[in-house]
This record gives C-alpha cells, structure tokens and sequence, in this order.
C-alpha cells in the first residue's frame, strides 16, 4: 500500500512485538494434493522470519494451519517475529542484540539496510536465484537497478501500480449542476461553488472545496497541480542546461504555487488540513465539510461511500485523473521508488531454504495458498465460482471478509500489488477502475535509486520544504523569495550532497 509507500487508510491491528513458533505435524485434513505431492523427507529447517506486520492484516496467533502447510510444502518450521507496521526502529533492536532472523522485512531504502550490507549481515542471493524464479524475473524486468555492485541482497518490494486518485462528493456536483473537472479552470469553478453555493444544504456558507493530510513532507493531494503546470519527473527536474536541480526551482513549481494561493486565499482549501491525518480528513469528507480530497482508493473505493453514506444516505462517491493544466499534462503522484526489502541474514541456518521460502511467498502457488488457503478446508470452488468458510479462515487469522491471511499483507507483496480482490468484494469494477486511473496517472521519476545522502538528508529536508511550502501557501513570504531562500537553505543543510550524489547516479545512467 505508501510513498510507497508506502501510501492508505487502515486499522492497527499488530500492536506488539511477539514470537509464533509452528513445527511441522501430519496433514491436516482437507490439505491440498498439491502440499502432499511438494512435501520433502528432508528434517525441517527452522525459519526465524522477521517482518512488518500490516494494519489491515489479523492477527497471527496460535494453531495456524497455513502456516503448518508452508512448513509441509517447503520442509521448514517456521517461526514468526512480527512487528508493528511501519515500527523500523523496533527491527533495528532487535538486529543490534546480533540474534539474526534467517530472513529480514526492512523499509527500502534505509540507513540500517545500507548498513547490513555493507557489513555483511545481509548476504547476497545471486547464488540462490535458480531457485528463485519469481523473485529472478521481477529483478530482471523492472528491478536491476536495485543491485549494488552487480549482486542482489534480497527482493525490494516497490509497488508498481498506484491507487492514490483524486475524489470527490459527485452527489454535491450534481446538485450544483457541474460535471467532474478536467482542467485546472474547472477545478477552481467547482471548488468555488463548493464552498459559496452550500451544497450541504443547511443554509449556511461552511464548506469548503479541498482537504488533504500532512503525510511526511509534501501533501499529495496539491501535487497534481504541480503536474498539470509540466513538472516533467516526481523527484527531480532538470534546468535548462540539463543539470539536476530540486523540483521547486522548476518553473511549473512557481506557476503550481501561485494557483493554489488563489485557492487558499478565497478560502476554497479547508485551512486547517495542515492538522489532518487521514482519518480526520476522511471524517470532513463525510461530515459534509469539503467537496475534493486524495485518497487512496481500490479495496477502500465501497468503505469509503459506505462510511459517506451512514452519515448522508444520498451521499455518492466520485473519483477521477487529476485535472490538466494549460498544455494538457496530468498526473496524481510520483511513481514510487522506496518500499520493503525481504532479505536473507547470515544468521540463516539454511540459505537454500529461506531463499525457497522468500519464492514461495512471491509465487502463484503462494498467493493462491495465502490468499484462499487450503481448499476444501477454508473455500471451495465450482468453476470459477469461490465460496469462503468464514469460520474456519477466521481460525487461521486470515482477514474478515475473503481477504487475505496476515502473511499476505506486506513483505513482498499486498493485495493491490496483483489486483487482487475476494469475491466477496462490493463495486470490485470500481475498485480496479480506481486503480487504473491511478496508475495511469503515476509520474515517472528521473532517476530510479535512491542514494544514501538522500535518505540521511531526507527527514531535515523534507521538513524545509515543507515549512516554506505552507508560508507561500498563506501569503507569509512572496513565492520568488521563497524559493530562492528554500534553495539557499536546502544545499546547505544537506542538498548538495544530495544533488552530488544524484548527479553522478544520474550520469551513470545516461
């Protein structure tokens, strides 16, 4: 799921580090001709598997069948230390005692991840990929450039699709007679009347056109703006004798924060979205309060009309590709370069098998196993017809209502990452919609790597660029000064390590 990263709006539901220990036992009934045909003679290998659990997934507990099957399939025992999603530092503790795990989930990139391979607690998989051949034909075809100095240390899981689109309240569109805008004009048009012509109905002029939520350092919904004004790339841009230079010192920044100081001065931008998160912004869309914000749509396309709906019955959900600028360009969000690393340790006790292990969960016949579970056990299928034994999958902690079990969510992969839906699913159609809009509307990046000065940096600039974002937003200093001052400031408190770095990534590149 956000920038990766990952990325959406989700329910904490790992809240603790915990050990789950399984051993290998007989087949439980009902277990797939496949597992038997793919069980080995060999004595089983425990496997200490470190990961990131994720908000939406359940909670592993104990007795779990799936992953007694995972141990017959592939000859291992399999044991789990999950942490809270997105909790790094907690992995970092854990890794600092020297108690490796045989295989690691860490954020991609990262200091500590750098770190390990350099030191060699992160061992390299060239030597395993024959055995690999999912994971090998994901590093060939889009991943190579994750490889330092010719080899691979693991399975960078960077989402390729997108479901970040801009929404709407379509009943107030309709109401006020306007159709969806398809340009940066139309946009300020609808937004207006959004908040002059109370399309709430309560006689009163309190609502407001566009809400966001501060997510890191930039708000994702504003950057379309940007876009649709030509910013050519989602990290960089280039001046005009080629050189690498931030995004804000590119024109279209200047002519995208002008516009949106037109709407934050008519009051069209809901002025405290600098003090949303997601689920406050979400709750303003709901109460009535704003008309446009970002979100991260697909399985969330029928939970958030449901959500609209049980406050405003005639609520309608609408969503759509950002509107274009003066020359027809649009985009939504950047293409992510960042996410997850699934990795082996030289702790491994059997690196042939943890390799085999990470391919299984990459794998179909994986997939197939965490996302629908044994057959005859927790579905059943006739034709292409899936039924869900919701009692029994909910023995096995896999998520309510035909998604997936907690091993699915993260680490390599998440449901959007395939397109994967239950059947089970309400306005599937929409939600697969959602996401080819989105991606549709993904903005390549210049340069795929990310360099280490970057993610040292990337937390004090982050923040610059945010400060001075919101003080041109509100009128505090003029945008010229401001962007000359935010690019003085930035090369100095980091920058131009950065954009040395970059440079030659980019050099290299050409």
């Amino acid at each position: 799921m956000s920038k990766i990263k990952k990325t959406t709006a989700l329910f904490l539901s790992a809240t603790m580090l915990f050990t789950l220990a399984t051993a290998c036992g007989k087949a439980e009934e009902g277990t797939s001709k496949d597992s038997k045909q793919n069980q080995t003679n060999d004595k089983p290998s425990k496997l200490v598997f470190m990961t990131t659990g994720d908000q939406a997934a359940a909670n592993l507990k104990g007795n779990d069948r799936i992953i007694s099957e995972i141990n017959k399939r592939l000859g291992v025992e399999l044991e789990m230390k999950i942490v809270p999603e997105n909790s790094y530092d907690k992995i970092n503790v854990a890794m600092a005692t020297g108690d490796y795990p045989d295989v690691l989930t860490i954020n991609y990139p990262s200091n500590s991840l750098s770190q390990w391979i350099d030191e060699g607690i992160i061992i390299p998989i060239n030597d395993y990929l024959k055995d690999m051949p999912t994971v090998k034909s994901k590093l060939d075809s889009s991943l190579s450039w994750t490889a330092v100095n010719g080899k691979y240390y693991g399975y960078p899981f960077i989402e390729e699709r997108s479901n970040w689109d801009l929404v709407y309240r379509a009943d107030w569109l309709e109401k006020l007679g306007l159709k969806p805008p398809q340009t940066l004009d139309e946009l300020y048009e609808t937004l207006k009347a959004i908040a002059t012509k109370d399309p709430d109905g309560n006689g009163k002029v309190d609502t407001f056109g566009l809400t966001s939520a501060k997510t890191g350092s930039k708000v994702p919904t504003f950057d379309f703006v940007f876009y649709a004004y030509g910013m050519p790339y989602g990290d960089w841009a280039l001046d005009d004798k080629g050189n690498i230079i931030p995004t804000f010192e590119h024109p279209a920044f200047k002519k995208g924060m002008t516009y949106l100081k037109k709407l934050w001065d008519e009051k069209l931008i809901e002025p405290e979205y600098l003090l949303n998160d997601t689920q406050m912004k979400e709750q303003k869309f709901y109460q009535g309060k704003v008309g446009f914000m970002d979100a991260a749509l697909f399985r969330n396309v029928n939970r958030i009309e449901a959500s609209l709906q049980k406050v405003n019955p005639n609520g309608k959900l609408g969503f759509e590709a950002p509107p274009a600028g003066p020359d027809g360009k649009h985009a939504m969000y950047q293409a992510p370069k960042t996410g997850l690393f699934t990795a082996i340790t030289k702790g491994a006790k059997n690196p042939e098998k943890a390799a085999k292990f990470i391919e299984f969960m990459l794998s179909k016949e994986g997939r197939d196993l965490l996302e629908l579970g044994i057959e005859g056990v927790h579905y059943t299928k006739q034709g292409d017809k899936i039924t869900y034994n919701i009692e029994e999958r909910a023995k096995d902690n896999f998520a309510s209502n035909g998604w997936a079990h907690a091993l699915a969510w993260g680490s390599v992969v998440w449901p959007l990452t395939e397109n994967y839906l239950p059947q089970t699913e309400p306005q599937a159609d929409r939600a697969k919609e959602s996401v080819r809009i989105a991606t549709e509307n993904m903005k390549p990046n210049l340069i795929n790597v990310t360099k280490k000065s970057e993610t040292e940096f990337k937390g004090v600039l982050d923040e610059l660029y945010y400060q001075y974002f919101n003080k041109m937003l509100m009128g505090k200093i003029d945008i010229d000064t401001s962007i000359a001052e935010l690019g003085k400031k930035w090369r100095e408190q980091g920058g131009s390590k950065v954009l040395e770095e970059v440079t030659a990534a980019y050099k290299a590149k050409k």
